[in-house]
């Protein structure tokens, strides 16, 4: 495989930080543990069948619960939820156990839900696989709600948050 050059990588880096794609928060449940953190890299992946990929960073505690959950619930975070952003994206599950600290209903499977975000999706876990140094998970959704269109929590506003784990 042919590796990137760093005058390249350096540019892409530049290209994809001039983004401002919105923010999600992906929550995990395994036996009594549960997992919740702020996700940048999602997208949607097909139409038909409903297909959508989330990226889980290999640092954080989520991460762990996840690579043993059979779904995932995929929140979108609204604009003025920001102190739930910092929650999600800025501690860490391996020292706070950040559901204490928020709202929120066990979802499908037991999966929390925020209750702050009326956006969700629950997501059946159909392949985990390597994207560097994130792991991807491919979801099939099985349940989802909506409490409207609102703005999204993005990108911009998220780069501020120290991250719980290092980068």
């Amino acid at each position: 495989m042919t590796r990137v050059d760093d005058d390249s990588a350096a540019v892409v880096h530049d290209l994809v930080a001039s983004l401002d794609y919105p923010m999600f928060i992906v929550t995990a449940v395994a036996g009594d543990e549960r997992g919740g953190c702020l996700v940048g890299f999602t997208t949607q992946c097909s139409i038909d069948p409903p297909r959508f990929l989330v990226c889980l960073s290999e640092r954080n505690h989520t991460f762990g619960v996840a690579a043993r959950a059979e779904l995932l619930v995929v929140h979108m975070v609204p604009s003025d939820a920001g102190e739930l952003a910092d929650l999600f994206g800025g501690q860490t599950g391996d020292e706070v156990d950040k559901f204490e600290h928020c709202d929120w209903t066990p979802g499908p499977g037991g999966t929390p839900v925020l209750d702050r975000c009326e956006n969700w999706f629950a997501g059946r876990v159909l392949e985990r696989f390597d994207a560097g140094d994130h792991q991807a998970y491919l979801l099939e959704p099985v349940e989802a709600h909506s409490g409207g269109r609102e703005q999204q929590f993005d990108f911009h506003r998220a780069r501020r948050i120290d991250a719980g784990h290092p980068a």
